[in-house]
């Protein structure tokens, strides 16, 4: 399940939301990781941008692997403005076995940062900034990359 959310993530209820629809289900494990905005460059926020085609074939591989494992994948991610201090990425994995889930979630995060096509902005006085200092280069993406 991948939902994209305009905006701040509402941690919460998504986190309260996925566990009670997966409560049931005999899973071990259900570990969450929580992306936050820091406070850092003298920034307000992030801003981002999101090609939804591709990150939705991204994720489709990777709720393949997770059922391999007899695991399940789980992710939300804002798209627009988010301000320090809010969330812009969730993720989590239910598994049987806790071994799984950490090391699906660790996989699955990296992934994400170095595969997902996602766009960074800072957010500095009004005004929305590519982030470049802070952004990787997707592998194979030609004319997106950015280094």
């Amino acid at each position: 399940m991948l939902k994209i959310y305009d905006g701040g993530l509402d941690v919460p209820r998504i986190l309260k939301t996925w566990y009670e629809e997966e409560s049931q289900n005999n899973y071990g494990a259900f570990i969450p990781f929580i992306g936050t905005i820091r406070d850092e460059d003298s920034i307000d926020g992030l801003s981002f941008d999101i090609y939804e085609p591709i990150l939705k074939k991204w994720f489709s591989a990777w709720q393949d692997k997770a059922k391999e494992k007899n695991a399940i994948i789980k992710m939300a991610h804002s798209r627009g403005d988010v301000l320090l201090h809010e969330s812009s990425y969730i993720a989590c994995v239910f598994s049987p076995k806790r071994r799984v889930a950490l090391e699906f979630i660790d996989a699955f995060v990296e992934d994400f940062k170095a595969s997902a096509p996602i766009w960074k902005y800072d957010l500095k006085n009004g005004n929305r900034i590519y982030a470049l200092n802070r952004s990787t280069a997707i592998k194979g993406s030609g004319l997106l990359g950015v280094k």
